[in-house]
């Protein structure tokens, strides 16, 4: 009879481990303003290296770089989804306009995202991924000279 009072508890606590771990595992998929984002920590984001989402209009290009991905990370632990991933939103496209100014570029046109590599173009939302303690977004963008 002990034996298997001792089994049960063991399966029992097996059983709560497991669902636990599913707990911190969780990986969030969903889509959020751009617009909200880039408003949301003034002066973060540079002016010098204009950024144009799929499907927007911008000035003619004169010279194409290539395009350039950014696959970014931060810390969501304690913070809401739409929090974190504003934050690590600015992040990538931080580093696209870097890129930017790595390549001798003055603008990242045709930004897209990338989650998973998966593609989804928008000129109004990003793609973001979301769990216990990390965020990521991804985005692709092409850098260019565009005519002034």
């Amino acid at each position: 009879m002990k034996r298997h009072l001792k089994l049960a508890v063991l399966c029992a606590s097996v059983a709560a481990t497991l669902a636990s771990t599913h707990v911190f595992a969780r990986d969030t998929v969903a889509e959020y303003p751009v617009a909200d984002a880039l408003q949301s920590e003034p002066g973060k984001v540079g002016d010098d290296i204009p950024l144009y989402f799929a499907g927007q209009n911008h000035p003619a290009v004169v010279k194409s770089m290539g395009e350039f991905a950014t696959n970014k990370k931060t810390n969501a632990f304690g913070k809401s989804d739409e929090t974190a991933c504003k934050h690590v939103f600015l992040s990538a496209v931080i580093e696209l306009q870097e890129r930017a100014r790595k390549e001798g570029g003055n603008a990242v046109i045709n930004i897209k995202s990338n989650y998973r590599n998966e593609i989804r173009e928008s000129a109004t939302q990003y793609t973001c991924g979301a769990g216990a303690v990390i965020a990521g977004v991804a985005l692709k963008g092409d850098v260019v000279t565009l005519r002034k």
